[in-house]
């Protein structure tokens, strides 16, 4: 299914292939889903072209099973490896639409994944109405389902989920999770409250203008969502969560993949050494213990510029911004 390529298929995903008996879920009913990104793939990993993108040592085969078995991908590696745009390679490629993003920070819990009650926002609305009692029936209006809570949702197909840098959220965090992985389910304690009074609630979604009714009170999905984990090893995670994940390590771009990465956005960039610049970055990235694939292509966008205008030369001048743009990602090693 994904060949890695970074290329929209002639023949976009339509079917999933069976999932394995121990992961097949019974949600239902029809959930809004957007029709295209407003260019944020394309602004996170640039257009499709001609040439085809290198992808990363085992990565088509991770991918790819990962949406056989219905697991989440866990990928490692380096600050500025791509880790994160392997999210928007899968869904352009095989036309899943937008990715549901969700970054963790120290503060994150699995709550703010799945969806937000808005309360006070509820009973200051009740108020605005001569003090009123909030209704039941505009419960829906103040529940927002988060990036995790989206992608539960009932559909045909996968939505593609970003986790980004669990590895900076709470130590109870990937636990948390693990209930919600392998249940494909979550209930919402506001609306299970009212299911016998009023069992089909619309809330919002995390899609800009969406909406899903919820059936009594939980969301349940149909097909797992393909659900990509990054993390930059900050810290380990629990036996039992790795058991649930296939994992993916990530090493730097060498010289062909960042060329990859470069046309995707600039084309051919005429105008500049592009084999030189390549070939400076990685020897700064070896001697300053590694460089983030976005600095070069900072470097080649400024360079694009000043040859534009006719004033890019290969200077000390140049140099300096260079050593301005690649500067240490850590500490300068010793």
């Amino acid at each position: 299914m994904y060949q890695g390529t970074g290329e929209v298929t002639s023949s976009p995903l339509g079917r999933l292939p069976d999932a394995p008996p121990w992961r097949r879920f019974s949600g239902s009913g029809e959930v809004f889903r957007p029709t295209g990104d407003g260019g944020e793939a394309d602004r996170r990993i640039g257009l499709p072209r001609s040439v085809g993108r290198k992808p990363h040592d085992r990565e088509v085969l991770m991918v790819n099973a990962a949406i056989y078995l219905r697991r989440p991908l866990l990928v490692t590696g380096s600050p500025g490896t791509g880790k994160s745009s392997l999210a928007y390679l899968v869904s352009r490629e095989l036309g899943l639409g937008p990715v549901l993003r969700w970054p963790v920070t120290s503060r994150t819990v699995l709550k703010d994944g799945l969806y937000l009650y808005d309360a006070i926002g509820r009973v200051q609305a009740a108020a605005d109405r001569s003090g009123k009692t909030p209704a039941e029936s505009d419960l829906g209006d103040y529940i927002h389902l988060g990036p995790l809570g989206t992608a539960l949702l009932p559909y045909e197909l996968p939505r593609v989920l970003l986790i980004d840098e669990l590895d900076k959220g709470d130590i109870d965090l990937p636990n948390d999770l693990l209930n919600v992985f392998e249940e494909g389910e979550y209930h919402i304690p506001e609306l299970v409250r009212f299911a016998a009074r009023q069992p089909d609630v619309r809330v919002l979604t995390a899609d800009r203008g969406g909406s899903a009714v919820v059936k009594n009170g939980v969301v349940r999905c149909r097909e797992f969502p393909i659900v990509i984990i990054t993390s930059n090893g900050e810290r380990e995670f629990p036996p039992a969560f790795l058991r649930r994940c296939l994992k993916l390590h990530v090493q730097p771009p060498d010289f062909d993949q960042l060329g990859g990465m470069i046309a995707a956005h600039f084309g051919e960039a005429e105008g500049i050494d592009l084999a030189r610049l390549i070939a400076d970055f990685l020897e700064h990235s070896a001697q300053r213990g590694g460089l983030a694939s976005d600095q070069l292509l900072n470097a080649v966008h400024l360079a694009t510029q000043l040859a534009t205008s006719g004033a890019y030369q290969l200077d000390s001048d140049w140099n300096d911004l260079l050593n301005a743009i690649w500067h240490p990602l850590s500490a300068e090693p010793e």
